[in-house]
Parts: C-alpha cells; structure tokens; sequence
C-alpha cells in the first residue's frame, strides 16, 4: 500500500466550485463528502483519509492542530498524518446521530450526556467547540461517542447548535409519544429552517 502521502495525491478533485471527485487511488472507498472535503475509508485498516478540496487546504491545517489538541481525550478520533490538503484517522465504526435517527436506533440520556463532556473536555484545552451536528457525533458500535470534523472549534463567536440540539432531545425525542424514526428527508428539512433562524428552540 502505498504511503498516506501519496494515496492524498492519487485524489484529484476538480478546482472549481463543484469539487467534482475526478479520481482516487483503488485502495480508496470513498465514505462521504462535506462542506470541505471528501473522506475515504483506506482499504485493509481502520483508518479513514480526508483530502480537502482545492480551495480549502486552509482548513486542513487548522484542523490537524485542532486534533493534536484533542489527542489525550478518548471522545475524539486519533490523528496519525496530516498534510497540506489531507488528515489520516480513525475511521469509526458506528451511526452518526443523524443515522440514529433515520434507522430509528435509540439515542439515550447516556449518550447526550457523554456528548456533553466531550465537548466540555474540549473547552478545558482552550477550544470552542462549534458547528456540532447530528451528522457529526457517532455513537460507536460499542455504544461510544465520537465527535469529527472539529474544524471550527477555534472559532471566536458563540454557537447554539448543540445547546439547541440538547433542548430538543429533552423538550420532545425523550418523551414517549415523539417518534424515534424519522426520514431523513425531515431532518434536512428543519435542519434547512434552523439555518434560517426560524426555528428558535
């Protein structure tokens, strides 16, 4: 297998405001696409490999700083390459919240719990954790939580996202009549309306 360098290399992705993945080494599975990068499971290991689209090398930087902060805390993945345009890490196997709700897998008191103290964790290090989504907490297959794309834990002002997440989990999904399976399509929908600031919580 060749090296994480070289396999961040193989993954050529077009410079322009599409980010079309035009191709990738084929011991490269491509797992998902964000906001500012693709993430590729590495065949034959546990470890996932995330190249960042052309104009947002920035974030990688950031975020690579953001995981060696993290390191000594178990709630977050372990960082073990970083480069210009790419991080290597743990891939994880589990549901993201928003995969919890889609399929209808409880998500517990427990867990809102565990959620909390990772992010406190977080702040004790000097960060602000931001920018915390049900696509971006997982509860592992050992019923763990990890928390990812932590790029914008350095960021300056004040954000409501998991507060606002938290409130809904009490005010509505922990009570008995609220369904725990919801389409996804539902989800993306208030999570469309929030974005507007019109559904305060």
């Amino acid at each position: 297998m060749q090296n994480y360098y070289e396999l961040a290399q193989s993954v050529k992705i077009s410079d322009d405001k599409k980010h079309i993945l035009l191709d990738a080494d084929q011991s490269l599975s491509l797992i998902g696409k964000g906001r500012s990068a693709y993430v590729f499971r590495i065949h034959s290991t546990n470890k996932a490999l995330k190249v960042f689209f052309p104009d947002h090398t920035h974030t990688a930087k950031v975020e690579a700083e953001i995981y060696k902060t993290v390191q000594a805390i178990d709630y977050y993945p372990t960082l073990y390459d970083a480069g210009v345009n790419y991080l290597v890490i743990d891939h994880i196997e589990g549901n993201t919240l928003f995969e919890c709700l889609t399929l209808g897998i409880p998500i517990t008191e427990k867990n809102i719990e565990e959620i909390d103290h990772a992010l406190q964790l977080a702040r004790k290090e000097g960060l602000n954790p931001s920018d915390i989504h049900l696509r971006n907490i997982f509860i592992t297959s050992e019923m763990k939580v990890k928390i990812i794309d932590v790029a914008r834990f350095k960021q300056v002002k004040s954000c409501n996202q998991w507060h606002d997440l938290k409130s809904a989990f009490h005010l509505l999904y922990s009570k008995s009549f609220f369904p725990k399976k919801i389409p996804g399509f539902i989800l993306n929908s208030i999570a469309a309306i929030y974005k507007k600031r019109f559904l305060p919580i």
